[in-house]
């Protein structure tokens, strides 16, 4: 009979914690990515700079990070999956603006959009980014303001920077595949009920869970809620769940110390534009390789694309507090929702009603 395991002492917990939150990872990717997924980011930023219009150039810059869905397969299939990648940007970001002129619309909309979103990610088994990026776009479409008449310039703007991703796409790929090997595109394996469907049931209700928790207590622009949840909650096992949210909460922290100072200098609309372009660059080189420092600079950056257009004329303070509570609040309902989706008694007594009404074996 095997000896009982000793429990763990609290020193070697925390010295594992520690240990997780140093861990760089290794990575193989090149510089040129960072620099052209940089490039779709901030070019329609000095677009709009130019035209004095710097509100229609960051509405086109949440439109080129569909660039960062790039496979590293052969031309033909990289290009078509970035092209669908495109094109659901567009969906999730025109529903969101839709759902601003309802707001009771909001919650359900954006429920409705991480479910199909997390589903169609999953049977495509699409990689990290995942559907973060979709649910971003939604979710700061709900909170941008406007009339109905606005909405077919903003949706058209997005669109243009989705197509201009995709060609830069296009140039990078010629660039790396005469010096890279594509990987191969890999079949499918089989769709399976658990992972498909009631992962992405779970997940999508504890974003709008999130949001409706956001909208109960009254926050302001509260669109990094479903954003930090669906950031934690994607993590493929409870371990790492947890660990996406002290790196995010830890990394969120400093960041908005980071984006204190970015906000304190004098910003204008070129300045603003070469700010973006730069942290794009550096997010796309650290992600890889240690999330909690990537978040340091992930932070300022959305913060500088939703709310760029208020530079200026609010106290950084304020909006700096508002994103602390927003992460604060999305971490700890995207924890709930990873506990839900990796104990195993809870997740079996979840998924027995629905097995039922789909009709579904275990899987």
């Amino acid at each position: 009979m095997s000896s009982p395991v000793p429990p763990r002492r609290p020193i070697d917990i925390v010295r594992d914690e520690l240990r997780q939150l140093v861990t760089i990872k290794p990575s193989d990717r090149p510089w040129q990515m960072p620099f052209a997924a940089a490039l779709a980011n901030g070019l329609p930023l000095f677009v709009g700079a130019y035209f004095g219009h710097l509100e229609y150039g960051l509405i086109s810059s949440l439109g080129g990070l569909a660039f960062l869905y790039l496979p590293d397969t052969p031309m033909a299939h990289r290009m078509v999956s970035l092209m669908a990648a495109a094109f659901g940007m567009i969906a999730c970001y025109a529903l969101g603006v839709m759902s601003h002129l309802v707001p009771a619309s909001m919650t359900p909309v954006l429920t409705f959009i991480a479910i199909l979103v997390t589903m169609v990610c999953r049977f495509y088994r699409v990689g990290v980014p995942g559907s973060l990026f979709f649910i971003m776009a939604a979710a700061i479409g709900a909170y941008t303001p406007g009339d109905v008449m606005e909405l077919p310039l903003k949706v058209g703007l997005l669109t243009m920077g989705s197509l201009l991703a995709c060609l830069i796409a296009f140039f990078y790929s010629l660039f790396i595949l005469s010096r890279r090997a594509p990987r191969p595109v890999e079949p499918l394996p089989p769709a399976t009920f658990d992972f498909v469907i009631f992962d992405s049931l779970v997940i999508g209700l504890a974003v709008g869970l999130s949001l409706a928790a956001a909208q109960l207590l009254q926050l302001d622009n509260a669109y990094w809620v479903p954003v930090s949840c669906l950031a934690v909650i994607q993590g493929m096992s409870l371990r790492a769940v947890w660990d996406k949210q002290v790196q995010r909460l830890l990394g969120t922290a400093i960041g908005l110390g980071v984006s204190w100072l970015l906000l304190s200098l004098p910003l204008d609309a070129w300045r603003i534009a070469a700010v973006i372009t730069a942290l794009a660059f550096i997010v796309e080189t650290a992600v890889v390789r240690h999330y909690g420092f990537a978040a340091i600079f992930i932070t300022p950056l959305t913060l500088l694309l939703a709310e760029a257009g208020k530079v200026g004329q609010i106290d950084p303070g304020v909006l700096i507090k508002a994103r602390f509570i927003d992460t604060l609040l999305g971490c700890a309902l995207g924890l709930a929702g990873g506990v839900c989706l990796h104990t195993p008694r809870i997740r079996e007594a979840l998924s027995r009603p629905l097995r039922r009404l789909f009709n579904a074996r275990p899987t």
